[in-house]
């Protein structure tokens, strides 16, 4: 479980995070939600130590992510941030070999080859592991992020808005792979959304932010309703049930 206790962070002297308290359980799928500067990149920046917090604490399994060596860290949570950027000209096996160094130190073995070829499977990568990354579309690049996440093998996956770019495509079979991993390996998957019927629809849980705080909490059926829409996102949103799922209207 990753426990989020009381933190607030700040950064360049301006309040982002406010007195967040937050659970989050070891499976299933967790979409942040909000406008923009609500805080939701911000609170999973904090989770995978990636900007300091001013106050409160951060655990998982029990590990403070403040103290925790990194290796350590990095078993057990991954993180694919916003920047799609890939340093050098990589082939795309090996960026997604990248995701196991936290284990192999440098000197991988059989079981990080495995891993690797398992994520590329996964993803839908495997025709396209002997070409450049820089060569890729928008779509496949997001894939092999995401698959380089994967491949670390931790129990947690941080996602900072991975359908940024994407057409809807590639958005919907992205989060239908995301759905097949955490509903066959028992993963977290914490991801930052912007686009909110892909959240009521493979979302177990929709974690809803606002000024930095935490402004609704619950299932699709529960956040993805007219009025909490409206607190999040300061206007009136319609919701109807389409497919068992409720759909909001927001383009109308």
């Amino acid at each position: 479980m990753i426990k989020v206790e009381n933190v607030s962070v700040s950064l360049s002297g301006t309040p982002i995070l406010r007195d967040i308290n937050l659970e989050l359980p070891k499976s299933g799928i967790t979409a942040l939600i909000g406008p923009n500067g609500a805080g939701k990149s911000t609170l999973v920046s904090a989770m995978a130590r990636l900007v300091p917090i001013i106050s409160g604490r951060i655990t998982v399994d029990e590990l403070d992510v403040t103290q925790s060596p990194s290796r350590t860290l990095a078993r057990r949570l991954s993180v694919m941030p916003q920047d799609n950027s890939v340093a050098g000209r990589l082939r795309v096996g090996e960026l997604v070999q990248f995701g196991r160094f936290p284990h192999h130190q440098g000197r991988p073995m059989q079981e990080d080859r495995n891993e690797v070829e398992h994520a590329l499977a996964v993803f839908d990568l495997w025709d396209v592991r002997e070409k450049f990354v820089d060569t890729l579309s928008g779509g496949q690049r997001q894939r092999v992020r995401a698959a380089m996440c994967f491949a670390q093998g931790t129990d947690y996956m941080l996602l900072d808005e991975p359908l940024n770019n994407l057409d809807i495509f590639y958005a919907r079979e992205l989060m239908r792979t995301l759905r097949h991993v955490a509903d066959t390996t028992g993963r977290s998957i914490i991801i930052v959304l912007h686009d909110l019927n892909h959240a009521a629809v493979h979302a177990d849980r929709i974690v809803g932010m606002r000024d930095g705080k935490i402004v609704a909490d619950g299932s699709s059926e529960e956040v993805i309703r007219p009025d909490v829409l409206e607190t999040l996102f300061g206007f009136r949103i319609d919701v109807e049930m389409i497919a068992g799922k409720p759909i909001s209207l927001h383009f109308i």
